[in-house]
């Protein structure tokens, strides 16, 4: 009993796979509460992602022209470029006119957690505000298991948990999730409701960067208003724009 204390006291070095994969069974984790029990023991035996590159600046996702070509070939859905920091690194057009509340000014690097938490005009493009601020800090949560060591998203984590009581209650919590695909509703200030199915797909050539995709059901009342931002924010030039200025 002891040994197992000492593991849910997160003392995990050196535990075997069997075991936490009998812990796994015992406590019926999901997979990414699965997940996150690995990397936590990793962490702990010195082995995790900190050695690796993450989409660091050298070069970054959003710089390759592979990238933005991939981008540029979506018109008919929302396409990102997100990091594990919760930063967007690049859009295409119709992602650039969709995310114009978080984007803003255009100034400094838009992160979708600072808006989340900080900004009040979340509260209007989230309708679901509750369930977006619960998956955001989970997504969150896990990326810092994969990686302990990422300096920039500790002080994201203390910057928000220093600025916002929500953020601070729910990362206390412990709950880790990924997010791969369902449906999410906004509240665009242009256009207005939308009703959109994601997916998000891994960058396998830049670890910890994901391609998010919104896309409309055809038919549908958000597929003509989807259609309509489309063509707001059609442009003569450039398919895909890197908002990411710093």
């Amino acid at each position: 009993m002891e040994y197992y204390g000492r593991i849910e006291r997160g003392q995990i070095a050196g535990v075997s796979t069997a075991v936490l994969e009998a812990l796994a069974r015992a406590l019926q984790l999901t997979e990414p509460e699965r997940s996150h029990l690995f990397d936590l023991a990793r962490a702990a035996d010195g082995n995790t992602l900190a050695a690796r590159p993450r989409g660091r600046r050298s070069p970054r996702a959003a710089q390759r022209q592979s990238i933005q070509q991939v981008l540029g070939t979506i018109h008919d859905g929302i396409a990102v470029v997100r990091d594990q920091r919760q930063n967007l690194l690049a859009t295409n057009q119709l992602a650039k006119a969709f995310y114009t509340p978080v984007i803003g000014d255009g100034t400094g690097t838009p992160n979708l957690a600072r808006f989340q938490f900080l900004d009040p005009a979340s509260r209007d493009f989230y309708p679901d505000w509750d369930l977006f601020s619960e998956m955001c800090v989970a997504v969150m949560r896990a990326e810092a298991g994969r990686d302990p060591h990422d300096a920039e998203l500790q002080e994201l984590v203390g910057e928000l948990s220093t600025r916002s009581d929500v953020f601070r209650r729910l990362w206390s919590a412990h709950d880790v999730r990924s997010h791969g695909s369902g449906t999410k509703r906004f509240h665009h200030p242009e256009v207005g409701e939308l009703v959109l199915f994601y997916e998000e797909l891994m960058i396998t050539a830049d670890p910890g960067t994901v391609l998010m995709v919104y896309t409309a059901e055809p038919g549908t009342p958000t597929a003509e208003r989807l259609a309509l931002l489309a063509s707001w924010a059609a442009a003569p030039t450039g398919a895909a724009a890197d908002v990411d200025v710093d």
